[in-house]
């Protein structure tokens, strides 16, 4: 169903201006759906920033209609665009999120592009959030992997700067339990800071072993709360790069 548009809440930050005259359609709003903030920012036709980031706060009860009433608040600190790319924490496939572990059940089988469409009668594009971040950050050189920390733990794998689709190793199987289990925000709250990044560090040898890859990319809002230092082919990525990646869906076919 499409919602009914929220009223805009009162934003705490000045609405964002128009994109500037001089920059290169067509102009994305791209979006980063998170399970404690929804994030937006227009980027022009390479992928370049026409606006400041905006947030707001994910409702409590993150229900598909309660995100997009979200998303519309989010939508009105903005100006005009010609489209819309949203990275999702869930796995999607032809627009559609199958699930949100870290949302609410009633994301299953949701088609979340189609209700973007229907709801700012502009064309949208829909990923999982942590290949929107992977767009944002890799080279397109060799095998690259992107793990995002937040409230869970997003995955991306690319080889070649093409995206593998459907990893979801944040559910897989690692010691007695998942790797977002121990590597996610209740991972983070159960076993403390010291033994979360303790944790972390032998995630990220166990993925080097399981993937080879070349280089890999580690985002999310938890990062601030590593401590240890990585290897030369690791990256600590800043969390605009789950929303400079957006224009990277457009450059494929769905």
């Amino acid at each position: 169903m499409t919602p009914t548009p929220a009223t805009p809440a009162t934003p705490a930050t000045p609405a964002a201006p128009a994109p500037s005259a001089k920059a290169k359609p067509p102009i994305t709003l791209a979006i980063d759906i998170g399970g404690s903030g929804l994030k937006a920012m227009l980027l022009d036709a390479a992928g370049a920033p026409v606006s400041e980031r905006q947030r707001v706060e994910t409702p409590a009860i993150p229900t598909p209609d309660a995100v997009l009433k979200g998303l519309d608040q989010l939508r009105a600190l903005f100006g005009a665009f010609d489209r819309v790319s949203a990275g999702f924490p869930g796995v999607i496939k032809h627009g559609v999120t199958l699930g949100a572990f870290n949302l609410h059940p009633r994301w299953a089988g949701f088609p979340l592009q189609e209700e973007l469409e229907k709801l700012w009668k502009k064309p949208a594009r829909v990923a999982n959030d942590a290949a929107v971040q992977g767009y944002g950050a890799i080279t397109g050189e060799g095998v690259e992997l992107t793990l995002t920390l937040g409230t869970g733990m997003g995955s991306a794998l690319f080889t070649g700067g093409h995206l593998c689709p459907g990893l979801e190793l944040g559910h897989h199987p690692w010691k007695k339990h998942t790797y977002e289990d121990y590597l996610g925000r209740r991972g983070l709250d159960k076993y403390g800071k010291k033994e979360w990044n303790k944790l972390l560090q032998e995630a990220i040898a166990q993925t080097a072993a399981t993937f080879n890859w070349d280089h890999l990319y580690i985002g999310g809002g938890n990062t601030k709360k590593m401590d240890f230092k990585v290897g030369k082919n690791v990256s600590i990525v800043s969390n605009e790069s789950g929303i400079l990646g957006g224009v990277a869906l457009w450059k494929f076919d769905k």
